[in-house]
């Protein structure tokens, strides 16, 4: 037990020992590397505190009054700005990665309301918010830009993606732009199937209500 203990001991002295060389033929390396790091931290702190943060701060105290002209439904004003504000167009050229991702999501219904349904698309692809709802109303919103471009199958696959983004109750308003879709496109078995998802799993929904007289109709 004893020869077992000393063995023991040896080999931690030993690789005690090896440790401890490394670290003097490699010093400089380590104690640089470590350097380094400590000042790249640092510097991301400081950036992310003294420049981003006051620069995403500023960029919302600016929003507001596009977000009030929008919500008056102002929407020329709220994306272009006029002489006593900014609109969202300049807010995203002037603020870049700063930019509240809402602003993107702003921008683009304001094009979609103007008919600039090109630039409404470009603007509304950029929108990268996390909240399912919203995510759901932008992609719903790019389908809405593709039918006034005369794009339904793009469109329809918009409207698809939106209502799997949204597992709610709002689903059921971009399965039913779907389904109009569909029709359109002359696809009235696909048109059913929709109608009947809406019946089926969103019937408390405003669009579940009248959803019969959509089936009742493809199906006579």
């Amino acid at each position: 037990m004893a020869k077992e203990k000393m063995n023991e001991q040896a080999q931690i002295a030993e690789a005690v020992s090896k440790t401890d060389l490394f670290f003097q033929n490699n010093k400089k390396t380590i104690i640089g590397i470590t350097v380094a790091v400590i000042v790249i931290t640092l510097g991301v702190l400081g950036y992310y505190r003294f420049v981003r943060a006051p620069k995403v701060a500023e960029c919302r105290a600016q929003m507001f009054p596009a977000e009030n002209a929008f919500k008056n439904d102002q929407f020329e004003k709220a994306f272009a700005g006029d002489e006593s504000m900014i609109g969202f167009e300049e807010i995203i050229e002037t603020y870049g990665c700063a930019v509240d991702k809402s602003a993107y999501m702003y921008a683009g219904v304001c094009q979609l309301q103007l008919g600039n349904y090109e630039s409404a698309i470009e603007y509304l692809k950029k929108y990268n918010g996390k909240e399912p709802i919203l995510a759901a109303r932008a992609f719903a919103c790019i389908g809405d830009a593709y039918v006034g471009l005369g794009e339904n199958n793009e469109a329809l696959t918009w409207y698809l993606k939106a209502a799997k983004k949204a597992d709610n109750i709002y689903a059921a308003s971009y399965l039913l732009k779907a389904g109009i879709v569909c029709e359109e496109l002359g696809d009235n078995e696909q048109a059913i199937s929709l109608y009947k998802k809406i019946k089926d799993q969103y019937p408390n929904s405003i669009e579940g209500y009248e959803i019969d007289k959509y089936i009742t109709r493809l199906e006579k």
